[in-house]
């Protein structure tokens, strides 16, 4: 895992602050007397009542009309055309995760990750290839100003009513947070379409990835809720617990932070 050095230099002062909660699973439990302890003395039960801690809910400053999120650095940051990361977010722990990408090895900026979703990646990707399932990372992090260029591409070629139900507005992308991270597979060319979910690797990746921490962030039937199209290829890594809670309830995470209770 090779460490990032480029394009660390702008906007991570602001944010090293938060950066300790990454190791740090999230609280979930039950807000009554059914408790359970797990093993590390997290407190976490049935699905009916779930509580989090607040650290991990949006902490947000309306800035020219929009919701922006003020502590980014977040594993749970619920990021979407409603809540706005920092224009001069960057994450300060990307890293290149040791993972075959579709462009080589080339050291390009949608090559990392943050820390920990890296190492969840690592190991999603270890244990699909022990299970005869060949995964490809395609897109990982995106800076704003990439972002920036994207959407206006986009709002040049379509226009931009059809250009925002394809393309994240700059601040909205959830490739800036450094969690998420574009996934295909040989077999479609490494093309991201929604052809992926019939292949082999789509399907082992929907069953499978969060066991390791991430989670369809746009599933198919849900696009009222994302306000996005179906994209099988996108995961998101939101830890393992939280992750589990979503797929056990085929929930997307603005659901999950429906139901989920701030404590």
């Amino acid at each position: 895992m090779k460490l990032k050095n480029g394009i660390l230099i702008m906007g991570c002062a602001l944010f090293i602050a938060g950066c300790s909660n990454l190791d740090k699973a999230p609280f979930l439990g039950k807000a009554d007397s059914e408790q359970k302890t797990t093993e590390n003395g997290q407190q976490k039960s049935s699905l009916d009542s779930l509580s989090l801690k607040a650290e991990y809910f949006n902490n947000i400053r309306v800035v020219n009309g929009r919701k922006v999120i003020q502590n980014p650095t977040n594993v749970l940051e619920l990021v979407n055309k409603h809540y706005f990361l920092p224009e001069n977010y960057i994450p300060n722990d990307l890293v290149q995760p040791n993972v075959e990408f579709s462009f080589g090895n080339l050291s390009l900026e949608k090559a990392y990750m943050r820390k920990e979703a890296a190492v969840g990646l690592e190991r999603m990707f270890t244990e699909a290839k022990n299970s005869k399932i060949e995964l490809v990372a395609v897109s990982g992090y995106r800076s704003y100003s990439r972002q920036k260029s994207l959407f206006n591409a986009e709002v040049n070629h379509v226009g931009e009513e059809k250009a925002v139900q394809a393309v994240a507005l700059p601040g909205t992308s959830e490739h800036q947070t450094g969690l998420a991270m574009d996934i295909g597979s040989k077999s479609t060319d490494f093309h991201l379409t929604e052809g992926f979910a019939r292949t082999r690797e789509g399907k082992w990746l929907e069953k499978n990835a969060h066991r390791f921490g991430f989670i369809l962030r746009y599933p198919k039937g849900k696009e009222g809720l994302t306000h996005y199209e179906y994209e099988p290829w996108h995961f998101r890594y939101v830890g393992v617990e939280a992750a589990t809670t979503i797929y056990n309830h085929k929930w997307t995470l603005e659901e999950y932070f429906d139901e989920v209770k701030k404590i």
